[in-house]
């Protein structure tokens, strides 16, 4: 067949017989012209083959009046390979890259961290504290069973990878070598489940999800991490390995949306994200890929590590959760637009000042608006001076997601509230 397409030439200039069906075989032409005609397709050949090109390619318009020109830098320190994504994006996407040359579509401006205050800049309650629960960083709890002592802090270590100047870190201040079955250690953030219905679980459009984060640890090996559906009690439990000790790595995972799961619209936990740095054999297994029904064997994997087998300290920071396969740099985000995310759920020293309302002086009330509306009516905890503080509530008390309401028995008073809607 006659060759008539770059790619049908040879790099070899006696393999180039024909351009289009012309014979230009040995002899066939005068020596110079045909020689001359057979470098040319070697050339051609070697640029489609990307063996042998130029620092400019021009693409022409239909009558090469004018053209689009993609231009190598004027120094390139390396061979560098980019590969397009297949198919066009959406509107308002750009093109981005993982790291390795191959680029996809994604919505930068619309991306949006599921994960409040990954970077571990909000620390309300304090900075640092031995107890579980919800203690030292804001949205994240500590969890353990029969677990030797722990301290739980909000560090602003020095070498944190850059962009971020705080770290949830873990550390085991007295080594339990050996795990009875229902031992454990997790770290948790609870999703709240009316911030999800875009994922579309349970359908077979579900989306995937991209979990990224730096990790520093003394202990190398194998960690589990898993997320969790309340609703649907399933879970999809993965793991990432960490190399080198004391060293901040990265880590990227992509999770399948789950095409069978349920996520109610309401104001409960929706997906829960747990790492998980110890579990004996009640909570860890062999692990199948992919979203299951949640047993407590499906927990963990078998072969991690036992992170409380030794003294040691474990970091994480910039934690990042958002749809789609594309892993997106951090989306960093101000103090006060954290602290406005975290204190839907908890707020510290919230300023109540009550009033007299009545003709004898001998009743008081009090009205506030929190700064943002909770998750739901919280719990209350009075701090500070003043009547509200020294006595008990004599009348009514009420707790909406927006407001406080008190009327009680006392003409004046102050206090500071501490508030908790955490999921």
């Amino acid at each position: 067949m006659p060759k008539d397409k770059l790619t049908d030439y040879s790099a070899t200039n006696a393999s180039n017989t024909d351009v289009g069906g012309v014979n230009i075989d040995e002899g066939m032409l005068p020596s110079g012209v045909n020689n001359a005609i057979r470098e040319v397709l070697t050339h051609l050949k070697n640029f489609a083959s990307g063996t042998d090109g130029i620092d400019v390619l021009s693409l022409a318009d239909d009558d090469a009046s004018a053209a689009m020109k993609i231009q190598a830098p004027a120094s390139v320190t390396a061979d560098t390979t980019l590969t397009l994504p297949d198919g066009d994006g959406d509107d308002g996407q750009a093109l981005v890259t993982d790291g390795s040359g191959t680029l996809s579509w994604a919505s930068l401006h619309s991306a949006k961290n599921l994960i409040i205050n990954g970077a571990m800049q909000v620390a309300q309650r304090g900075t640092s504290s031995t107890s579980t629960g919800y203690q030292t960083v804001d949205r994240f709890r500590v969890d353990k069973n029969n677990v030797a002592q722990l301290v739980f802090t909000q560090s602003q270590s020095t070498t944190a990878p850059d962009g971020f100047s705080n770290s949830l870190k873990i550390e085991v201040t007295t080594a339990e070598t050996t795990l009875d079955a229902a031992d454990y250690l997790v770290f948790t953030q609870r999703i709240e489940a009316q911030n999800l219905q875009h994922l579309n679980y349970g359908a077979s459009s579900a989306k995937s999800l991209t979990l990224s984060f730096w990790v520093r640890s003394s202990l190398t090996g194998k960690y589990s991490v898993n997320i969790y559906s309340e609703d649907g009690n399933r879970v999809n439990t993965l793991s990432f390995n960490i190399s080198t000790a004391d060293t901040w790595e990265y880590i990227s995972i992509q999770i399948d949306g789950d095409t069978a799961g349920t996520i109610n619209n309401d104001n409960g936990a929706g997906l829960n994200l747990n790492f998980v740095l110890a579990a004996g054999s009640t909570f860890s297994g062999t692990i199948t890929s992919g979203w299951q029904a949640y047993t407590n064997a499906k927990y963990a994997h078998s072969d991690q590590v036992n992170f409380i087998a030794q003294t040691g300290t474990f970091y994480i920071t910039g934690i990042q959760l958002t749809v789609g396969d594309v892993d997106l740099p951090f989306i960093h985000e101000s103090y006060a637009e954290n602290l406005a995310k975290c204190q839907r759920y908890y707020q510290k020293d919230f300023r109540l000042v009550a009033w007299n309302v009545s003709t004898n002086a001998s009743t008081s009330a009090s009205l506030g608006n929190f700064p943002v509306v909770m998750r739901s009516a919280p719990s209350a905890v009075r701090t500070g001076s003043g009547a509200l503080t020294s006595t008990a509530p004599s009348s009514t008390v009420m707790y909406a997601e927006s407001g406080y309401i008190y009327s009680g028995t006392s003409n004046a008073c102050s206090s500071n509230l501490t508030l908790d809607a955490e999921l």
